[in-house]
């Protein structure tokens, strides 16, 4: 019986201590998002991800925010020969992965702990041993790889809809339950059939699209799976939202509900 009492005692000990170190965490995320970008940082900003300039005021603030924590807690790796990660590659990437978390009720990317950037595309070896070249990758365990050159050809045009970081991140968000499936941690129960309901058949109209060449304003990459598909509709409803609206108005409906927010009005 005792031994039955110490180690509940222990295990009242060892929650009580992750509930201060969460607490702890939850009081320094606050004041970080509490900050802002100064101008100078605004002006890279604005530069690499020209979206930046239409995106209304009050999500722009919450986005700084969540920049913040990203910048405090993200480690970013230089890989493949890049000399290092430099202020403008981290505030280039930071600024659209917050964008996407800047008004969803759910935490942050919990599962993710660092950024690696390649200068280019970069070589990977798939599940059968072949090499395949990649422009980035979400991994459900811990890391986004990007290729430089390729987030800065992506910021080039905010209106072609291919935009590897939202892409990415987009991923991230998707795998945030363990499952890269297309369907990311959604906020209610019921929430799950209605987005079943918007995606799924969008999803098999688009393979058939795209099998029979006609164009759509999402790129043909997003009829590999419906994980790819949420990650190329989330760039499309970002860079191309009103061609979106119009050829997909329930999936851009699910988007915005998930987002809480709509680009297609700014």
């Amino acid at each position: 019986m005792n031994g039955l009492w110490i180690l509940l005692g222990g295990l009242l000990v060892v929650a009580a201590v992750v509930f201060w170190h969460a607490g702890r965490r939850e009081r320094r995320r606050r004041k970080l998002r509490s900050r802002r970008l100064d101008a100078r940082q605004r002006a890279i900003v604005a530069e690499h991800f020209p979206l930046w300039e239409e995106i209304p005021e009050e999500i722009r603030a919450a986005t700084e925010g969540w920049m913040q924590v990203f910048l405090d807690e993200m480690n970013f790796e230089a890989c493949g020969g890049l000399p290092g990660v430099t202020e403008e590659m981290r505030l280039a990437i930071a600024a659209p992965a917050c964008l996407l978390i800047a008004r969803r009720p759910q935490n942050y990317y919990e599962r993710l702990r660092s950024i690696l950037v390649y200068p280019d595309a970069f070589t990977v070896k798939d599940e059968w041993g072949m090499e395949d070249v990649r422009l980035g990758e979400s991994w459900g365990h811990g890391s986004v790889v990007l290729a430089w050159e390729t987030v800065k050809q992506g910021d080039l045009n905010p209106e072609d809809g291919l935009n590897v970081v939202l892409h990415e991140f987009a991923h991230q968000l998707d795998q945030d339950d363990g499952a890269a499936d297309g369907v990311p941690e959604l906020d209610e129960g019921d929430d799950y059939g209605l987005w079943s309901q918007a995606m799924l058949p969008a999803f098999d109209a688009f393979c058939e699209k795209v099998n029979a060449g006609k164009r759509s304003v999402l790129d043909d990459y997003g009829a590999e799976s419906p994980a790819e598909f949420f990650a190329v509709a989330t760039e499309t409803f970002f860079e191309r939202a009103k061609g979106l609206k119009r050829e997909e108005p329930e999936v851009y409906a699910e988007l915005e509900k998930f987002y809480g927010m709509d680009p297609g009005g700014w």
